[in-house]
């Protein structure tokens, strides 16, 4: 037979670990320990040389492990796995989200420089985003999805700011009222705006769609962020975020990595690495689902309007388009404004009995929450109406539970409202 490219969900029970090496045992161990031992005084020597960039490694040395604030089995595994969805060259697993957004922002911004960023983004970014990189001397442009190239220039033009634009971070779809953000119109603007001494790089949150249902590194960014709390974890008992990219921005974020301390722990490796086994087949059926609760919403009396990709119709124009170009589901994440305000939403979240009220997303169960008082609770009041982020706006993340219970769930806690 001739050679054969096997597909990502195939890989991933067993891509990069070697048996042989551990017993034998079928499934990668948590390999729970700080540090490694060297064969010899050279190998360490070896070693070191590499991991502080005094030497390039040559193509037939094999480098093995220092310590695992550097490198560890667990980690690299899964590092190696998560790539194959997005076609990355290398990727950094964080302890969280926060840690992969802020090292990811940190290594690429200078005091003086400025980013421009789409608005919303989750709440912990924009607390991020506007609070504490002002410390550092860095200031931001906000711009929201429904602006094209030319209002985009427009408004950078009129900031003043625009030569000093280093770097674009988006969020796309946008938590939590699913707006798409246009990946490769932004990375015109940062060829526009970029020069040969000092480049401008995308980094996209694609959180809301996982590895799996878009790949921005195919779209025009750099870097690829996730929580990997969310769908690549996906049964609520880990906390966990990851950046990919090319190799070497990789390297210049696994660097401030090692030096801000903030890498994932062999045993939260270990936890992501069984949950990628099954990463496409959840986010499959919770597609499935989310798509019944959907069309649910959609027809009932007290739901004013539903925020769902798989409503978006050719009418809908700029949106429409860019859901076609860059997503391959409508996902299963859905947000509604339930006719009324907080006092409603409220009755609806604490009517539920089987979808949890709680924040997150992307976990095997269904989780809902008011985004206006909840994760959204610190951006600017102004902003957050301006950007659909009112009190009648409830966020569902549809798990994989039976449509039919979920959809009675729903049905219920409109009725006590």
């Amino acid at each position: 037979m001739s050679e054969h490219s096997f597909s990502p969900e195939s890989l991933m029970m067993s891509f990069g670990y070697k048996p042989e090496l551990s017993e034998g045992a079928i499934k990668c161990p948590i390999f729970q320990t700080s540090t490694f031992a060297f064969k010899k005084a050279e190998d360490g020597k070896a070693f070191f040389e590499v991991a502080y960039g005094k030497r390039e490694k040559s193509d037939e040395e094999e480098l093995g492990l220092i310590y695992s604030r550097l490198n560890n089995p667990n980690l690299q595994i899964t590092e190696d796995r998560l790539c194959l969805w997005d076609g990355a060259e290398d990727a950094a697993i964080f302890e969280s989200g926060m840690g992969a957004i802020s090292s990811m922002l940190m290594e690429f911004l200078n005091p003086g420089d400025v980013l421009l960023h789409s608005v919303p983004v989750y709440g912990g970014t924009d607390h991020f985003i506007n609070h504490v990189l002002p410390k550092w001397g860095i200031q931001s442009v906000g711009v929201n999805p429904y602006q094209d190239k030319a209002e985009v220039m427009q408004e950078l033009e009129a900031s003043g700011m625009k030569d000093k634009v280093r770097f674009i971070y988006l969020e796309t779809p946008a938590n939590p009222t699913n707006a798409l953000v246009d990946i490769g119109m932004f990375r015109e603007i940062a060829n526009e705006i970029q020069t040969q001494e000092e480049p401008v790089y995308i980094g996209v949150d694609n959180t809301y769609m996982g590895p799996v249902w878009q790949h921005p590194l195919k779209l025009g960014a750099d870097l690829v962020i996730y929580s990997a709390t969310k769908y690549i974890g996906g049964h609520s008992d880990l906390v966990a975020g990851a950046c990919l990219g090319a190799a070497d921005l990789i390297k210049r974020v696994k660097g401030f990595r090692t030096f801000m301390g903030n890498m994932a722990g062999p045993h939260t490796g270990w936890l992501l690495m069984r949950s990628l086994e099954t990463l496409k087949v959840r986010m499959e059926k919770q597609a499935a689902n989310a798509e019944e609760v959907a069309n649910f919403l959609n027809t009932h009396p007290k739901v004013e309007k539903v925020y769902y990709l798989g409503n978006l119709k050719p009418e809908d124009g700029r949106q429409y388009e860019i859901f076609k170009k860059q997503c391959t589901s409508n996902g299963a994440m859905l947000a509604f404004d339930i006719k009324g305000g907080e006092k409603e939403a409220f009755k609806f979240l604490n009517s539920t009995k089987l979808i949890k009220l709680a924040v997150s997303l992307g976990s095997t169960e269904s989780l809902a929450e008011h985004p206006a008082t909840m994760t959204h609770s610190d951006v600017d009041e102004e902003l957050r109406n301006k950007i659909s982020i009112t009190s009648s706006l409830i966020r569902i993340s549809v798990g994989v539970e039976d449509a039919k219970d979920l959809v009675w769930d729903i049905e219920q806690a409109l009725e006590k409202v």
